[in-house]
């Protein structure tokens, strides 16, 4: 059954600090710190609570200058201050592995600072535009996606572009052997990767062909892929609630003499039945919606737009005290005191 009314009524927001925008990823460390936001200037900022705000935390970048990069959104700028696009803290160290679109596969420990280089290409052949990341809490191993070998985010925010269609890959990292291997190629455009919550198979957006697939990683068909859920238009991020559901962002195509496309997020389960449609058109349109990441019973919301300069907060009722230390209160702003 599909939840028709809207289960997270309520909307506040956390700024981010004056002139940064693109909080493309959001994570929670294992203590409950945060949100954590990946930014559009190379860094990755902590929220440290209300009167506080978000500060910095950790950058990829050893280039990164603070006079050249922050507050910028350029992404031609990307392989000088970095690009943080998904973030996975591993529950036993706390570690935070970083996807940077830009730069490869990072690691930065509990204390922030310089992230350590991991990875930058798999079978000899360089990563282009990494985008999402996941762990797997049992044994560490990181599970990540290269949306393509031929073009990167500086591309796509060109006119007129044109992504070559299936040269997306599934990648997974060992951390014991330190070495990448490539699960699935030829996928149109990998932008979202979620590890089920038994370890048995992976969901993954396929961006170009609007919709889900499903990697299993075990049992008779192990290594083979098949379609979970076909959706409606450019699925992005997955991110796995704590019950094992999903929710992911896509932008739905509404027709018409001039047809648009919103943002909205859609929850759904291990068998690709959708559960929950959340449209998020009043805060993000026109602006596309990048993550959405369910914590404690509320909704937190990224976009990589120049346009959004705050993390979204979506709750079910007015008087949710959220871990952050914020309260949503009737005006639906943000209590600092």
């Amino acid at each position: 059954m599909v939840i028709s009314s809207d289960p997270y009524p309520y909307f506040t927001k956390l700024p981010l600090p004056t002139g940064v925008t693109g909080p493309d990823c959001i994570a929670f460390d294992p203590l409950g710190g945060g949100p954590y936001a990946g930014v559009g200037d190379g860094r990755i900022l902590k929220w440290q609570g209300p009167g506080v705000g978000f500060q910095d935390f950790a950058y990829t970048s050893p280039n990164r200058t603070k006079d050249v990069c922050d507050g910028t959104n350029d992404p031609h700028l990307g392989p000088t201050c970095g690009r943080p696009y998904d973030l996975s803290f591993h529950i036993l160290s706390g570690n935070l592995y970083i996807a940077d679109a830009f730069l490869g596969l990072f690691v930065v420990g509990s204390e922030g600072g310089l992230a350590t280089k991991l990875a930058t290409s798999a079978e000899g052949v360089p990563f282009r535009f990494l985008s999402s990341v996941d762990i797997d809490q049992l044994d560490g191993t990181v599970y990540f996606s290269d949306i393509s070998e031929t073009f990167d985010l500086s591309n796509v925010t060109q006119p007129n572009f044109k992504p070559d269609s299936r040269s997306g890959r599934l990648l997974k990292y060992d951390p014991i052997e330190k070495e990448v291997i490539v699960l699935m190629g030829g996928i149109s455009g990998s932008t979202g990767v979620a590890l089920s919550v038994d370890s048995t198979f992976i969901a993954l957006s396929e961006f170009l062909n609007d919709r889900i697939l499903k990697f299993h990683l075990k049992g008779l068909k192990a290594n083979t892929a098949e379609v979970l859920l076909n959706i409606n238009k450019n699925p992005n991020k997955i991110k796995k609630t704590k019950l094992g559901d999903f929710w992911v962002a896509e932008d739905i195509l509404e027709e018409g003499l001039t047809p648009v496309t919103k943002p909205q997020g859609i929850r759904f389960n291990a068998f690709g039945e959708v559960l929950e449609t959340k449209d998020f058109s009043a805060q993000y349109d026109p602006a596309s919606l990048h993550t959405i990441k369910e914590y404690n019973g509320a909704l937190y919301t990224g976009s990589r737009s120049a346009t959004i300069d705050f993390v979204g907060i979506y709750t079910y009722t007015t008087t949710d005290e959220l871990s952050s230390g914020i309260k949503i209160n009737k005006r639906l702003t943000i209590v600092v005191s």
